[in-house]
């Protein structure tokens, strides 16, 4: 209710909350795909925006093709590719990137959701927002995935959606959606620590 939350470029923002508060709904929300309710997300003329969702989307199709995903006329090297891969901790898939497959059904969901972190390092976003996009990952591996996204992103700005007190030291902003029974949920800024 009465939410306005700005994202100022090349900050890091965690959006926590209890289970069922709607910090999923809220992810839905910004990326345009839930149709109920009314507000307005503005996002700056020609801005690179992906959403990573804690399931990752990911094409039949070659895993070079999976890793350039969304970006169809993506330019992306076989060595940028295999390096997205290193540092989504990947590296032992780059002798498959000709392999065509249903990749769903051959990838964890730890995997999958570092071929989406791959996929963020290849596209290079102004904005990405992940909604559990390490849920699947121990704590050691989400942090290598984090640094690899402030190191090699820079300039991106960071949403992230979760819950984990882990994920606060990868973010210098921290939002809570709270939410009582039976009312409309809200936005409220945290001290980042």
């Amino acid at each position: 209710q009465d939410a306005r939350v700005e994202l100022p470029k090349g900050r890091a923002t965690l959006i926590s909350g209890s289970s069922g508060s709607g910090k999923s709904t809220l992810f839905r929300a910004l990326a345009g795909i839930w149709p109920f309710g009314r507000g307005h997300v503005r996002i700056p003329a020609g801005a690179r925006v992906l959403f990573l969702p804690q399931k990752p989307y990911i094409p039949i199709a070659t895993l070079r093709d999976a890793v350039k995903y969304p970006d169809e006329t993506s330019t992306a090297s076989d060595a940028e590719i295999k390096a997205a891969l290193d540092a989504a901790q990947l590296g032992y898939l780059v002798p498959r990137l000709d392999e065509e497959a249903h990749w769903n059904n051959v990838l964890s969901g730890g995997e999958q959701q570092r071929l989406a972190v791959a996929r963020a390092l290849i596209f290079k976003p102004d904005w990405l927002f992940m909604d559990e996009g390490t849920s699947a990952l121990d704590e050691t591996v989400e942090a290598g995935i984090y640094r690899a996204l402030k190191e090699r992103l820079p300039d991106t700005t960071l949403v992230s959606i979760g819950h984990r007190p882990t994920l606060r030291q990868w973010h210098d902003r921290r939002i809570e959606l709270q939410r009582q029974p039976g009312q409309v949920g809200r936005l409220v800024e945290l001290p980042a620590t």
